[in-house]
């Protein structure tokens, strides 16, 4: 039996990179994967290279109404739902003083906003099968500084905070709330770092940068029954970069 026969499982920002190693362990792991991006034509190729258990739904995480439309598609489909990973982000290397307030809204909008519509969304549906674990991408970045990306720390730090709070909420429904702290993982948004990619990546005490599906397999975990017992906490995944 595959760790994941019989869970349905939705994720975002799941057109590609971490999203996608994600959505690609777990078809192979026996779940029926839900991505959704705004990216549609590579979540559209992403899902016909995962075949018949992956489908592709666009998907805005910080509108409020589109979440209703995709768990309600989800369980149209599937007839349930076990996971979520809010994966869906954005980065920017902007610092305090040149953050301005579009930026900020942006940030909160897909980083924050996205992250409390999921879970308000989906613990329903989960409260309905009497299970469920909720995965929220945080960032090493909601661990500690991130003096380089101001806006993106907050948010980060936000999701972990919340993370918390609902893991004490719903845990009496069955349903686990957890997030996880990737480092430098070799993504599109890598590239944002430009000229402090090379110092950041000379901090990392493993002497080199993650895969995606380094992050994706303890997401896989956190997923399935394995971490049966684990909620409400953060899974770290960064090479020792804040030890």
């Amino acid at each position: 039996m595959n760790r994941l026969d019989d869970k349905v499982a939705l994720i975002t920002g799941g057109a590609r990179g971490q999203g996608a190693a994600e959505a690609e362990l777990f078809v192979n792991a026996g779940a029926q994967v839900v991505i959704t991006d705004v990216l549609d034509a590579e979540g559209e190729a992403t899902a016909e290279r995962l075949g018949a258990a992956c489908d592709f739904v666009h998907h805005d995480v910080g509108a409020e109404s589109e979440w209703q439309r995709v768990v309600d598609d989800v369980v149209a489909r599937h007839g349930r739902l076990d996971v979520l990973v809010n994966n869906a982000g954005i980065f920017r290397t902007v610092g305090l003083i040149e953050t301005s307030m579009e930026l900020w809204e942006q940030m909160l909008t897909v980083n924050q906003t996205g992250v409390f519509l999921g879970m308000r969304t989906a613990a329903p549906a989960m409260q309905a099968n009497g299970s469920g674990s909720i995965i929220n991408i945080s960032s090493i970045a909601g661990l500690g500084s991130a003096s380089i990306a101001h806006a993106y720390g907050a948010t980060k730090w936000a999701v972990r905070g919340m993370t918390k709070s609902a893991a004490v909420e719903l845990g009496p429904s069955g349903i686990r709330v957890n997030s996880v702290h990737p480092g430098i993982i070799e993504t599109a948004m890598l590239e944002e770092f430009g000229e402090f990619r090379e110092m950041l990546a000379g901090q990392i005490p493993l002497g080199r940068t993650a895969e995606a599906d380094e992050v994706g397999k303890l997401v896989l975990f956190l997923a399935s029954d394995d971490s049966s017992y684990c909620t409400g906490h953060e899974f770290v995944v960064d090479g020792a970069m804040t030890s």
